[in-house]
């Protein structure tokens, strides 16, 4: 009976010791992570480094934006821990020791300024996809009368001038690359913002969070979506017309109304299978406790499912 006892007493010292050992290695959590790349996976990432400092004060997280082509080179060269890659990754990557983990989605959506006065007549109509190929491909389309706009006002493009996922993304929708896309090429998703919402007779294309204001979920920074009339009827039908605000646009991507692409993965990429602690402990908590911030973000929730495939690769 007595040795029962003791047998007791030390499964339970080691449980104690057990647990107190997994806190402290919590609490002691320290070290750098550094991260550039993709300007539509920044505002999240920085969202879910200062909630992680919360809970490990002791690690510091650097972030840089600078498009995703940065971050895919910088990984890739090993300057960074993490790269922000907003397209997926082609061959050659892979091949370099890309490794991608799809943390979120979002979509590129083209984009017109507030103030543009063929604002009404485009939410009636719509633009099909063919138009867009004519605008921004092809460049058949010179003026807004092209589009059924009764104006002899010129159009003018805007394009990035970086290594951009959402200009890939863009392009990738008419089954082309960044290098056809036309335009004035701007560098980065807000310089991209603030030159059609400076040009009443500009178009271009910009991810959801710079498009639509995360507090009101309204587009309210000086640019709208420029809506895609999806079934070419020539009309914005009442569901094709789902960019009031976040909530309706990101159930229509949801949904699949709104194409795939633009549509698309957001990556945390890594030069191989992560095996720094601090970067797997930073992208467990993304994909767990940090998925509560997705949504309030202006991004898209990953099912259970697919949460729980993007986790089995770090493990």
């Amino acid at each position: 009976m007595k040795t029962n006892k003791l047998s007791l007493v030390a499964v339970i010292v080691l449980l104690l010791a057990n647990a107190t050992t997994t806190k402290v290695a919590a609490q002691e959590l320290s070290g750098n992570i550094s991260i550039s790349g993709a300007f539509a996976l920044y505002p999240i990432t920085v969202k879910w480094a200062e909630e992680f400092k919360k809970i490990h004060p002791d690690v510091k997280i650097d972030i840089q934006a600078g498009g995703a082509g940065k971050g895919i080179t910088d990984v890739l060269a090993k300057v960074t821990d993490i790269g922000l890659v907003s397209r997926d990754m082609n061959h050659e990557e892979y091949l370099k020791g890309a490794f991608g983990i799809a943390v979120t989605k979002d979509a590129v959506i083209p984009t017109i300024s507030a103030t543009s006065p063929f604002r009404k007549g485009l939410y009636q109509k719509g633009v099909k996809k063919e138009d867009f190929n004519n605008i921004f491909i092809t460049g058949k389309y010179k003026t807004w009368n092209d589009l059924g706009i009764k104006s002899a006002a010129p159009i003018h493009v805007y394009t990035r001038s970086d290594a951009s996922g959402a200009a890939e993304t863009w392009a990738k929708y008419f089954d082309k690359k960044q290098e056809d896309l036309l335009g004035v090429a701007v560098f980065g998703d807000p310089g991209l913002a603030q030159a059609v919402k400076r040009d009443p007779s500009g178009i271009g294309y910009n991810n959801i969070v710079y498009i639509y204001d995360t507090k009101t979920n309204k587009p309210t920074n000086g640019i709208v979506p420029l809506p895609i009339d999806l079934n070419n009827n020539g009309k914005l039908d009442k569901d094709e017309n789902f960019y009031g605000d976040v909530d309706q646009l990101v159930a229509a991507i949801v949904a699949g109304k709104y194409p795939s692409p633009p549509a698309r993965n957001l990556y945390f990429v890594t030069s191989g299978r992560p095996s720094n602690p601090i970067v797997k402990e930073f992208i467990k908590y993304i994909l767990t406790t940090g998925q509560q911030f997705v949504k309030e973000a202006g991004y898209i929730k990953f099912s259970k499912e697919k949460l729980t495939k993007e986790l089995a690769k770090i493990k």
